[in-house]
């Protein structure tokens, strides 16, 4: 395999603190805040399902949360996000509503999809967020056409998908990167390079482990990012959402990261004849998006240890008391399992 991410895949590096000089510390603090609360809620989730009290699936993202975070920041209610099966975090950078997203991961009525959806089909339309779905790719050719529905309704709103590395090799993904350059569609596609496709490393699928080739291949600007600094991909995010709203067309934003959980659920997946090892697992820990930030922030004296214990107190609790809640909250009536499959229309 051809290494085009160079020093990027590689877990040692990219380990010390990164540069928040020229960013506003309230923003620093938003960002550590919004981080945290992805990561300590896929951790109840986690807990959840491993302890059974979860019935269906969790694909968990931990390691990943500077991605959503960064891009977050630029994106309107009115803008039209979606994401795939891995998107607790996407959702919650829009809205973070932990409690309703606890609530439909149980299958109760308070959930964001009122129970129906489980941890794969989240939506919430009110912060932007169209839905994410359990197929690989599912929801790029429709990310695609509501940014041209966007532009045909002359607003300044555009269209955003969240894609993982292996999405890539489905070939919707190619026809909607081409039909986003020909109509000049205001589309981000947004790759989260994790290096891993379910429990497949991009070595043995791939010819390179660069994905923005496909953005070259289709005259798409593109960059090339390191996921796990919020700060980077924060920039990047506001360079190419700005080119798009200005009408500039399609761009591609490549964000190489790391999954600290495996495919599913909470395991760590370094016993399923996985290239993966424990080792590269700590490795990318010591990238982690959160620490890095932190420690940045404390460096500078931008945070003080007491005030990190009180943000992480303060979310336990808060998180706590919502998977309480929505344990105790009510599942659906049988007389709405058909409700939102056929229309009420006669």
């Amino acid at each position: 395999m051809k290494n085009q991410l160079k020093e990027l895949s590689n877990p040692e590096k990219f380990q010390s603190p990164i540069d928040i000089s020229d960013v506003n510390v309230d923003v620093l603090m938003l960002m550590l805040e919004s981080m945290t609360t992805i990561r300590k809620t896929e951790q109840q989730l986690a807990l959840g399902r491993k302890s059974g009290l979860i019935g269906g699936p969790v694909h968990l993202g931990a390691g990943q949360e500077a991605i959503a975070v960064g891009i977050s920041q630029y994106l309107q209610c009115t803008d039209r996000v979606f994401g795939a099966h891995r998107s607790h975090s996407h959702l919650l950078a829009l809205n973070p509503d932990f409690y309703r997203l606890f609530a439909e991961v149980l299958g109760k009525k308070t959930g964001f999809s009122k129970g129906m959806g489980g941890s794969m089909h989240l939506f919430d339309q009110p912060s932007g967020f169209y839905g994410s779905v359990p197929i690989v790719a599912g929801t790029v050719s429709l990310a695609v056409g509501a940014a041209m529905a966007a532009k045909l309704q002359k607003t300044s709103n555009i269209g955003v998908v969240y894609i993982g590395d292996g999405a890539v090799e489905e070939g919707v993904v190619h026809e909607s990167f081409n039909l986003a350059k020909i109509q000049n569609a205001p589309m981000l596609f947004v790759i989260e390079n994790n290096l891993f496709a379910s429990h497949m490393h991009i070595s043995l699928r791939q010819p390179s482990d660069m994905i923005s080739r496909f953005a070259e291949a289709n005259d798409i600007p593109y960059e090339l990012v390191d996921g796990n600094d919020v700060v980077a991909v924060s920039q990047a995010a506001k360079r190419l959402v700005g080119d798009i709203r200005s009408g500039k067309g399609p761009r591609l934003l490549e964000l190489v990261t790391y999954r600290f959980y495996g495919h599913v659920d909470w395991r760590d997946d370094v016993d399923v004849g996985v290239e993966r090892s424990l080792d590269d697992i700590e490795n990318w820990k010591a990238r982690d998006p959160i620490v890095r930030l932190s420690k940045s922030m404390t460096e500078s004296r931008y945070l003080s240890k007491h005030q990190e214990s009180a943000l992480n107190q303060r979310l336990d609790k808060e998180i706590d008391k919502a998977w309480n809640r929505a344990m105790s909250d009510p599942y659906p009536s049988a007389d709405a399992t058909l409700k939102y499959v056929y229309s009420e229309e006669k």
